[in-house]
Formats: structure tokens, C-alpha cells, sequence
């Protein structure tokens, strides 16, 4: 691969594993796809793109799209999931989990496989960091857009079904079903990020979920017990407890501005934004699947299904950056819930920052705060920027 050399008005870096903040101006060199150098200042040299208004910042990272650009990613067939890699560059995502709801055990181990198989005939593009896997251990109470008719609890024979591929690397579960404690001890030890989401447990149920080794909440407030004062929930631990990093849907459709500037001060260095993303994301007002079953884009607001309930987004990631900007948030901390800590939490240190060492995976911001140029692996895939 060739070097390069971005010199940007202002840019997001991490260096030396110490505080996220902006340098203005600084630059950026990578070698062979590796980030080498990081400076402040103007670089030594020529750059190959010298970026003015807007923000260098780290390649997005998105830990749930179910889908996107028209396809739900359970049963995307390869030529879809070649559409979804390629485009996703498109709103500054470089790496990202694909997100499969819902659905008997045995139905969603044959898709798991039906991944595995095709992911090696993609091509370059977003990278796959693995499968999150919302559900089936969900509870009735708060299924959400999820079909109560596959919920059930985790037995070791459906947890044993579902890892064979290695692909599963995110699971959301209700704490409170019977098992769920055994399953997240046993998917911690397997490598697997636990999250408590579609729940009504108790606060000291989803602590009880962090002692077995869970270490994140699914689009907090949503679908889950909440912040009752004399009964508090799944968000009450969430905001509190140090181990938890709670994901949030900025759309401010599925959260309000104000709730949302509560999740960032309460959980400060924790959050990590998430699109949530349905195969509506990117499309226009219509009808689509999730999870096999309908879904109506509105000209407004989110995906729906029929009767009603949330089904999913439209967001895009650099929006939700765009938005959390809009509240005030400082530029360090929303890029932080966009890149480094979902990054951190999945043990992937080598994304989701500007530091030597790390991945040229970067995307450039304009002032409207969408992707007007993405790199991966140190190779410009969208977008212009010179």
C-alpha cells in the first residue's frame, strides 16, 4: 500500500493511550494501512489531502445495524451485504456489527453460517466486526418490535448452537430470564460482550448481570425498566454502575435532547452512540423487513411496525454525532461514543482512534457533521478531500 498524509483544520487523535481532544491543526501519516505518525501543526511535506472546514476524526463504529441501503442484514444474500460494506463508508462507519433480531435458535444459527460463508467473498469495505445477536433472551414485558413468540431463556444447548460459527462476538439479554446468569458467565469466558437490553430487570438484577460480566446496556431507555425512584431498572444501573456502557440511539425520536444530555453527564466516558439501524436506513418513505416481518418508513420519525412500536431507525452514525453536537455535547466525548469506546469494548484497540499504531481508518466531517471523505485501512473509499 502507499503512505499517506492528511493535514486537517482540526483533528480528533488519542494519542498514547491518554485523553481524547482536538488538535487545530494537525496531521495524520500512515504506512502500509497503519497510522504512524501524529502531529500538531502543519506537516513536514506535502500532504495528499489538505482538509479545511470540518474535523478529521477516527472511522466511525457501529456495534448494531440491523441493516441498511434496503436490506436487513439477517438475510442479506452476498451481492446485498457487498452493497451494505461498500455504502456504509458513505456516513463515516468503517467497522460495525450487523445486528440479527429476534428468531428461533436453530434459524438463527443457519444464518450465522450463511454469514460466515460469504463474508471471505466481500469486498473491501466497512469492516465486519463480528455478529450481535439481539435476542431470542429477551423478556416478554419489553419485546420491543421482537416476535414473543421466539423468546425463550438461554440454555447452555442454545448458547453451545449459536457460538459454533465464532462469528458472534455481541449478545443482548434480559438478565432475569432463568439461565441468563450461567449464559453470560459462560459468554464472557467465550470472548462474547454481554449487554442487558429488552428487559425488566431490577436495578440489583442488572448489577447481578455485571458481577456474571456484563459490560453493556442496549439503546438505553428503550425497551427496558426504567429510572423509577422507588423502583429502579435496567437505565438506573446503567447510569450509575462504572461497568456498564449504555448505548444510545441519538435519533432524538427514540430518546428526547433531554434524557439523551442526562446519558452523557451521568455516564460520562461510558456512552457509545449506536444507529440501531433498520434496512430502512437510507431509503426512502416505503415498506421493509426486519427480522423477516414489516416495517413502514414514515417521512418522519422512525420505522414502525404495524402496530405502532419503534422498529429499528433511519439514522445514520455521523448524524447522530451531528446531533449530539446540537445538544452541546463537547466534540471529544460524542466522537469518543462514536469510535474509541465501542472500539475499547469489543477489545479492538487497533480502531476507533488517531494514535500511532492504530488502523487509517478516518473519516472527514464536513461543518454540516456528515462524511465527506472516508478512509480504511489508510485507502480513500468515499468521498472527495484535497
Amino acid at each position: 500500500m502507499a503512505s499517506l498524509l492528511i493535514s486537517a483544520e482540526h483533528m480528533i487523535t488519542t494519542p498514547g493511550g491518554g485523553p481524547t481532544r482536538v488538535l487545530s491543526p494537525g496531521f495524520v501519516r500512515a504506512e502500509n494501512g497503519v497510522i504512524t505518525e501524529v502531529g500538531e501543526g502543519r506537516p513536514p511535506g506535502v500532504p495528499d489531502a489538505d482538509l479545511g472546514e470540518g474535523l478529521l476524526a477516527p472511522g466511525l463504529v457501529d456495534l448494531q445495524v440491523n441493516g441498511f441501503f434496503g436490506y436487513d442484514m439477517v438475510d442479506a444474500d452476498v451481492d446485498q451485504w457487498r452493497t451494505v460494506v461498500s455504502r456504509l463508508p458513505e456516513t463515516g462507519v468503517t467497522a460495525f456489527m450487523p445486528t440479527f433480531i429476534t428468531a428461533p435458535v436453530q434459524v438463527q444459527a443457519e444464518a450465522l453460517l450463511r454469514t460466515r460463508d460469504l463474508l471471505p467473498d466481500l469486498a473491501s469495505g466497512t469492516k465486519v466486526l463480528g455478529v450481535h445477536l439481539e435476542g431470542p433472551f429477551l423478556s416478554e414485558r419489553r419485546k420491543g418490535a421482537h416476535n414473543a413468540a421466539y423468546l425463550t431463556d438461554p440454555t447452555p444447548e442454545a448458547i453451545a448452537a449459536l457460538l459454533e460459527t465464532g462469528l458472534v462476538k455481541l449478545v443482548t439479554l434480559a438478565p432475569e430470564r432463568e439461565g441468563a446468569l450461567a449464559a453470560i458467565r459462560e459468554l464472557d469466558a467465550a470472548g462474547v460482550l454481554v449487554s442487558v437490553g429488552h428487559s425488566d430487570a431490577t436495578a440489583a438484577q442488572t448489577a447481578a448481570a455485571a458481577d456474571a460480566g456484563a459490560r453493556m446496556v442496549t439503546h438505553i431507555f428503550n425497551a427496558q425498566s426504567g429510572v423509577g425512584h422507588r423502583d429502579p431498572g435496567v437505565a438506573t444501573q446503567a447510569l450509575i454502575d462504572r461497568r456498564l456502557h449504555p448505548g444510545l440511539i441519538l435519533d432524538l425520536h427514540h430518546v428526547s435532547p433531554e434524557a439523551a444530555k442526562l446519558v452523557f453527564q451521568a455516564a460520562d466516558g461510558r456512552v457509545l452512540l449506536v444507529t440501531d439501524a433498520a434496512s430502512s436506513a437510507g431509503m426512502p418513505p416505503g415498506t421493509y423487513e426486519l427480522g423477516g416481518e414489516p416495517i413502514t418508513m414514515p417521512e418522519q420519525g422512525p420505522p414502525l411496525r404495524a402496530d405502532g412500536t419503534l422498529a429499528g431507525s433511519g439514522l445514520r452514525l455521523d448524524e447522530a454525532l451531528g446531533n449530539a453536537a446540537a445538544l452541546g455535547i463537547d466534540t471529544a466525548v460524542a466522537v469518543d461514543a462514536a469510535t474509541r469506546v465501542p472500539a475499547d469494548l469489543i477489545g479492538r484497540p487497533d480502531i476507533g482512534r488517531i494514535a500511532p499504531g492504530a488502523s487509517a481508518d478516518l473519516v472527514w466531517l464536513g461543518p454540516d457533521h456528515r462524511a465527506h471523505a472516508t478512509w480504511i485501512n489508510g485507502q480513500k473509499v468515499f468521498g472527495g478531500g484535497s
